[in-house]
């Protein structure tokens, strides 16, 4: 019997096109051994030119499509939320509702959030088995890729990484389910933390920040080697899931023999990745 994905995502950029196209496009080569039984949205037609786009391609590589505007849906109330948790908190609910009403029919032994840009809530979480991309290793900073890549230079960080954790409806404090890790030390970040060091002798950390953002140099490479890697974890914790090496049982992580594990290290699986494309990009 086929394992069976599903997708959530806003596909609000051409990253959620170009993520669901790899997966599906190794699910074709038989890397993962699965089928995607459908893809869910909280965009609708017309609501946005990227997203029309990601419709297109899911349609053109023939799987299931549902839309359901989360931006159309309870409007007065959601407006409310802002400005009362409770509130947001209720219209959470009532659209989750709406989302499992629509999806519970079709079958998924695992749903991935691809750039899913809600936040999920307790009977969603419940109900289903979501997991969810984060750019930390597990024990590592919460928030942001921007906010967490900062922290990690506040904290003078020997290492870092990526890993996939069961969402649950504490925000990206779900438990970890696979990660990698790579060091941010050594001959390419030496010299970068040299010259932030530098720069912090004259002033804090949040001028800094201020000043520079995103284009500091250690920031970027920090963030580049992160990215290089998001992929291939989603690609291989696919894989394991689907060729039955873990699984998760009433929201704890199990291995193939039913023994709860805590969580599944690929690092090795992900340099070997790496590796094998870098020699390739050396051959062009």
């Amino acid at each position: 019997m086929a394992f069976n994905l599903a997708w959530f995502s806003t596909s609000r950029d051409e990253a959620a096109r170009e993520l669901l196209q790899v997966v599906v496009d190794s699910i074709a080569e038989g890397t993962i051994p699965a089928r995607v039984s459908y893809v869910f949205s909280n965009r609708e037609s017309g609501e946005a030119e990227e997203s029309d786009g990601f419709f297109e391609l899911v349609k053109n590589l023939g799987i299931r499509l549902i839309c359901f505007s989360s931006s159309n849906f309870e409007t007065a109330l959601r407006q409310k939320g802002w400005a009362d948790p409770k509130i947001m908190e209720e219209w959470r609910l009532k659209y989750d509702r709406e989302v499992m009403s629509r999806t519970t029919q079709y079958p998924s032994d695992l749903i991935v959030l691809a750039g899913y840009m809600l936040i999920v809530g307790k009977e969603i979480c419940t109900q289903y088995n979501l997991v969810n991309l984060h750019p930390a290793a597990p024990a590592g900073p919460t928030g942001t890729w921007q906010e967490v890549i900062w922290k990690l230079i506040e904290r003078r960080a020997d290492e870092t990484g990526v890993m996939m954790h069961l969402v649950t409806e504490e925000l990206d404090k779900g438990p970890p389910i696979t990660y990698c890790t790579f060091p941010i030390r050594g001959a390419e970040f030496d010299p970068l933390w040299e010259e932030i060091e530098l720069k912090l002798k004259s002033k804090p950390l949040a001028q800094l920040i201020k000043e520079e953002g995103e284009g500091n140099r250690l920031f970027s490479v920090i963030r580049q080697q992160g990215v290089r890697r998001e992929l291939p974890l989603i690609i291989h914790t696919l894989k394991v899931f689907a060729e039955d090496k873990i699984k998760i049982e009433n929201k704890k992580l199990v291995d193939e023999n039913g023994t709860q594990i805590k969580e599944f290290c690929l690092t090795e699986q992900i340099n070997s990745h790496l590796s094998i494309y870098n020699d390739k990009d050396s051959c062009v």
